[in-house]
């Protein structure tokens, strides 16, 4: 049963899994805390639901409240407050970082879709950096993954090696907080082609809040998630690219190459990735920024109206097709050429629609 409190995290089980068979024997160490921690942490999630361990405290009964806590280099969750709304900047840049960003996604929801937080009502924005998972050795190693939890976010600090510290990257931060958006919208199973979109939308607002905050136009848009988060080298450019998927990384040393398909002949069909979650989400990715590109201007104007709308709509168990005839009549409350530029986008990558809008 895929539930609301269900975890999701930014880095893949793909590239943790080839992180895992890594020659570098501290590299392959933190792999296999992640992977055993992930693995924990769905077990218990499908098993039960469980209420948040504490109860975060409002400012006011609606608007913007954030929350930072620090970990202190373990996985207790939240760990100790370390800046509330209100108070200003610390000596951490991690805590910094992850309020700022917060923020910024609640503004951007506020400002374009008059969305008051992740519930619509309010929700505080509750973060937790520098988290660590327990090694097979005894000790705690740096998380090398930001995620969602259903309550809360949580920040690893990496390992210097392939990672920084996951709290560099706004459109990071956006897509993670967008899943607690849907959770209390579509709620979309995670797994298969409805777990694709749920990555896919969550990837769409996390960059559209980075562009919206940066004024940055469709046509000048790189397209790729969390660059920041990695160590650069010339085999990695960011964990997904929205526009060429399968580019983000090739023949890399560490993460190998990026198996996202942009098209649905090459869908994947297999049972890894939760059925390919993380994988299959680039096609409706590149779908998306076809859109925006045909459209024009911002993509945070009628090709995030289109899909932030398609967001509210969708049902929980939901395939590429169905939600591409939606997208269509969202479209439709726009105008003609709205209509032509969803089609032929969803077209190009390959998923054909019986709605005609």
């Amino acid at each position: 049963m895929c539930q609301r409190d269900a975890i999701q995290c930014i880095i893949p089980p793909y590239i943790t899994e080839w992180l895992a068979r890594s020659e570098n024997a501290e590299v392959r160490e933190r792999a296999e805390a992640n992977v055993a921690a992930a693995a924990k942490a769905r077990l218990l999630r499908a098993r039960v639901r469980t209420a948040p361990s504490f109860a975060a405290p409002r400012a006011q009964p609606q608007g913007k409240h954030r929350l930072v806590y620090d970990a202190k280099n373990t996985d207790k969750l939240p760990g100790v407050l370390m800046r509330s709304e209100g108070q200003g900047p610390v000596a951490d840049p991690a805590v910094n970082e992850a309020f700022d960003h917060a923020g910024s996604t609640y503004d951007f929801y506020d400002a374009v879709f008059k969305r008051n937080s992740l519930d619509g009502d309010g929700m505080s924005l509750v973060g937790t950096v520098h988290v660590a998972e327990a090694s097979g050795r005894g000790h705690f190693v740096p998380l090398d993954n930001a995620f969602w939890d259903g309550t809360q976010m949580a920040y690893g600090d990496g390992d210097g090696v392939i990672f920084q510290h996951f709290t560099r990257s706004l459109d990071v931060v956006g897509h993670e907080l967008t899943h607690g958006v849907q959770s209390f919208t579509s709620n979309l199973e995670y797994e298969g082609q409805s777990g694709a979109l749920n990555e896919h939308f969550a990837d769409v607002f996390g960059v559209l809040v980075r562009q919206w905050k940066n004024g940055e136009t469709a046509a000048k848009a790189d397209w790729v998630i969390g660059k920041e988060v990695l160590v650069a080298a010339p085999t990695r450019r960011g964990v997904r690219d929205m526009a060429n998927p399968g580019k983000a990384f090739t023949h890399d040393p560490y993460l190998g190459t990026d198996p996202q398909p942009s098209h649905m002949s090459k869908l994947y069909e297999g049972q890894s990735d939760n059925g390919g979650v993380h994988i299959n989400s680039g096609i409706p990715n590149r779908a998306f920024v076809l859109t925006a590109q045909r459209l024009g201007g911002n993509a945070w104007g009628a090709a995030g109206r289109i899909w932030y709308d398609t967001m509210l709509r969708l049902p929980k168990r939901c395939e590429f097709q169905e939600c591409a005839e939606l997208c269509v009549q969202m479209a439709a409350t726009i105008g003609a050429d709205a209509v032509d530029a969803v089609r032929g986008a969803w077209a190009e990558v390959g998923v054909t629609m019986k709605v005609y809008a």
